[in-house]
């Protein structure tokens, strides 16, 4: 049988399971227990110290553009809705500090082939299919000495069986997983990890008037949040039109469809009322901006590629985060002219908090996460190695509120359930016409930053161009979805295992964390004092990178 045919087979397949509800990942993983005296918190309260200030640069901004290749499009764009950052310069030149000037992340260029070689395919895929998860939720639960958030959803590992087909926890913890398309690069499957995001909001948003917990409640508020952070910034507010799930116009008591009466059943949002609803009357709807008390719920997974949305039980990471302030536009312009200052003086980031409980920016979001020890035990993050997760999420010009899964849900009751890829299509970001990957392959001249993903460059290039008909396959009119384009094969999921496996015993996650399993060539290793990246004669910048998407 032909490559092309088989693949698109598996993956319709793959979409026929889901629909269907069939699985092939709903078995509970075996339970890997904490040894004896091991504490998880012990690494994060004896490692205190940041050798690296500059930890929030990730490695993609070390790239060698050579002039032919921008990734940099994808975080560093124009001003966009409220975010103010605007910084697409970057695209144009390395403006790194003297301490961002020297590559930290070591590990990029570190051989581990030999230790690759010492793991057989399946002790990768026994490890990744093990459930690290549910000791260090045992262990932490009812900890007098721990402050910080305590890991939910006992039964997380096994990702559907946690959830139902609506997306809600079975727990009843108020958790509901939504679906999205993955952002650009780093955060495919080929490139080493996936991941899902859950979403929980203040209490009041799940009460009605009189302080009942209210299911329909929760969906109302939830869809308008959807419509207020997900509608692209391309849509005026007069224009706003976005498809959620049914909700009931009577429970809100607001005309949420614009038609002048009450109904009871909706699909679409066209008229974003000015407060919530429930026990969250009195809460303003800011577009683009989440309410206090939210949260998100993120875990980062190895591919396990007999699974049939290609998540282990296993997890690298587990990540968290909550509005813990509210934001106002005063607020909210002060945090970005005290950034853009900061930056003009070549101030080094400080972020309150530490690695235990959690780093706080100044948009007044609190992020705390956890991650693999030696043994593969999941412990909490140091401060260097929280350090890391902050950049991304306070300073850079493509977040919605700091986010990016959100922002990206599949729109209404396609969007809601446990993470899925199965019949998402390459749609093009907002206020574009190509499909998003597409022009990211076309632009990156790769499927990687770091244009190091070999399989997708002959599978997907000839002759170092795209073959644009075979990307399409997976846009809107074509017979696949885009798995086709960001799922590895079997061989390329199992060896980006094991070279995360090889990380993970060296535990040294201050020199990085990619996982490569070979060392990186179009990467600097220093930047000599800063200047062009060669893209702006090139005629290759683009200020018109989004986190939204073009759905319909």
């Amino acid at each position: 049988m032909p490559m092309k045919l088989t693949v698109g087979l598996v993956i319709v397949a793959g979409a026929l399971l889901v629909l269907l509800g069939g699985q092939t990942d709903c078995e509970r993983p075996p339970i890997v227990n904490l040894p004896a005296g091991f504490d998880p918190l012990e690494r994060a309260r004896t490692q205190t110290e940041i050798l690296n200030r500059e930890a929030v640069i990730p490695s993609q901004c070390y790239t060698r553009t050579d002039g032919i290749s921008n990734p940099c499009y994808t975080c560093h764009t124009s001003l966009n809705a409220r975010n103010e950052m605007g910084d697409d310069d970057l695209q144009r030149e390395y403006a790194f500090s003297d301490v961002g000037l020297e590559n930290h992340w070591k590990n990029l260029f570190e051989d581990r082939s030999a230790a690759i070689a010492a793991i057989s395919d399946q002790e990768a895929l026994d490890y990744v299919r093990e459930d690290n998860y549910r000791a260090l939720r045992k262990n932490l639960e009812g900890r007098d000495d721990y402050a910080g958030w305590v890991p939910e959803i006992e039964s997380l590992a096994a990702r559907r069986v946690a959830f139902d087909f609506e997306g809600f926890a079975r727990d009843g913890s108020w958790w509901r997983a939504f679906r999205y398309k993955p952002f650009l690069g780093t955060f495919w499957p080929t490139n080493g990890s996936t991941d899902d995001v859950m979403i929980r909001l203040a209490p009041v948003f799940y009460q009605d008037a009189d302080g009942n917990e209210s299911k329909d409640i929760y969906k109302i508020n939830l869809a308008i949040l959807e419509a207020a952070l997900a509608t692209p910034n391309t849509v005026p507010l007069t224009a706003l039109n976005r498809e959620v799930e049914p909700v009931n116009e009577l429970i809100a008591g607001v005309d949420l469809d614009g038609s002048g009466a009450l109904e009871t059943e909706i699909t679409r949002i066209q008229a974003l009322p000015d407060y919530y609803v429930g026990g969250a009357a009195d809460v303003p709807v800011q577009r683009f901006i989440y309410p206090k008390g939210t949260e998100f719920l993120h875990t980062v997974r190895y591919v396990d590629p007999d699974s049939v949305d290609l998540m282990s039980a296993r997890m690298k990471e587990v990540r968290y985060a909550k509005r813990e302030l509210p934001l106002s536009l005063d607020k909210l312009r002060r945090v970005y002219a005290d950034e853009h200052e900061a930056k003009d003086q070549g101030n080094l980031p400080v972020f309150a908090g530490a690695g235990e409980t959690g780093m706080v920016n100044d948009f007044g979001w609190r992020y705390q996460a956890f991650i693999e020890n030696a043994d593969g035990h999941l412990r909490s993050q140091t401060n260097e190695e929280t350090l890391f997760c902050m950049g991304c999420h306070s300073t850079i010009g493509v977040t919605a509120d700091q986010s990016f899964s959100f922002p990206r849900k599949v729109p209404g009751t396609r969007g809601w359930g446990y993470q899925s890829l199965a019949g998402i299509k390459d749609v093009p970001q907002a206020g574009r016409d190509t499909p998003e990957i597409l022009e990211y392959f076309q632009r990156v001249r790769g499927a990687d930053e770091f244009r190091a993903n070999n399989e997708a460059l002959v599978k997907f290039f000839v002759d170092g161009e795209v073959d644009e008909d075979e990307v399409r396959r997976a846009a809107p009119g074509g017979e696949l979805d885009i798995r086709f384009l960001v799922a590895p094969s079997r061989e390329r999921a199992i060896a980006l295992n094991k070279a995360y496996m090889a990380l993970v015993a060296d535990q040294d996650f201050e020199l990085g964390r990619d996982p490569v399993p070979e060392p990186a060539t179009q990467v600097f290793e220093f930047i000599e004092g800063n200047g062009t990246t060669a893209l702006g004669d090139a005629g290759l910048l683009f200020d018109d990178g989004r986190i939204w998407l073009e759905w319909e």
